[in-house]
């Protein structure tokens, strides 16, 4: 199993992140994607990422992160981005996308702008795309028409749009990772994408420390509850478990590039 999609490094994991690791590996995690957000943490998450291999990053400016920067230091933040990125490192760009209906400090016009530079990004170094949507689909979709797509691939992070959109992002080459949201009794549109999308453009995450599945909802999600989230994927599918979690893993290991260390089994 991988997380592709878990905020390892944010302050909530700070009293015992070594204890969440043990317990992910022990759940039978085989790495962990952990996305920056913002300029603060790439060099911290490069670092964390050479200790361990089964730790791969993405680097990016989460579009909820914009507020708390000034416009005007928009490039010299992404000349750093492209300049860390030159260096290697880094399995992804992002996460990055858009983020509404708006955000104060960051109109959509500015979100578009910084998420054109990320896209751009991607297609230099040839990086995959860790997507973050939320409540801005179409803005996203007409943004997607214009762009070119990032040859190494789009991932779209925890994803919550219903079927329709997913086979536009479908024809454009995307893949999808699903979070908590799937075990939630109330989940429909997700769950409804879920079975309408092929096996191998999925994908499994955690979202930690956010949207933990049941029976831990409400609670700090980690890593090693992932079992659950894949178990709540296999049951929407009407598929086994053990067959969701290979695929994933496999889809997951091609998307990062085999980025993560081959597990001897």
């Amino acid at each position: 199993m991988i997380d592709t999609h878990c905020h390892l490094d944010a302050s909530r994991f700070d009293t015992d992140r070594t204890e969440v690791l043990e317990r992910a590996w022990s759940a039978g995690l085989e790495g962990i994607v952990i996305p920056g957000v913002g300029p603060h943490d790439w060099e911290p998450l490069l670092a964390l990422s050479r200790q361990d291999a089964r730790l791969q990053v993405g680097l990016g400016i989460h579009p909820q992160m914009l507020p708390d920067m000034p416009p005007e230091d928009d490039d010299a933040a992404l000349e750093l981005l492209d300049a860390l990125l030159s260096k290697g490192g880094a399995a992804a760009v992002g996460e990055c996308g858009l983020d509404g209906p708006s955000l104060p400090g960051a109109p959509l016009e500015r979100q578009v702008a910084v998420l054109k530079r990320h896209l751009a990004l991607a297609r230099k170094h040839q990086l995959p795309v860790l997507m973050h949507c939320h409540r801005l689909h179409p803005a996203l979709i007409d943004l997607l028409k214009q762009e070119p797509f990032p040859e190494a691939g789009l991932l779209m992070h925890s994803y919550s749009g219903g079927v329709e959109l997913a086979r536009f992002y479908l024809q454009k080459g995307c893949h999808f990772s699903f979070a908590g949201p799937v075990t939630w009794a109330e989940a429909r549109k997700p769950l409804d994408a879920l079975r309408a999308i092929p096996l191998e453009r999925l994908m499994a995450e955690t979202d930690a420390p956010d949207q933990a599945p049941t029976p831990h909802r409400g609670q700090r999600s980690e890593p090693g509850y992932l079992p659950r989230i894949l178990e709540g994927m296999a049951q929407a599918r009407g598929e086994p478990v053990e067959e969701v979690a290979r695929r994933t893993t496999e889809n997951a290991r091609r998307f990062f590039r085999e980025g993560f260390p081959p597990v001897s089994r």
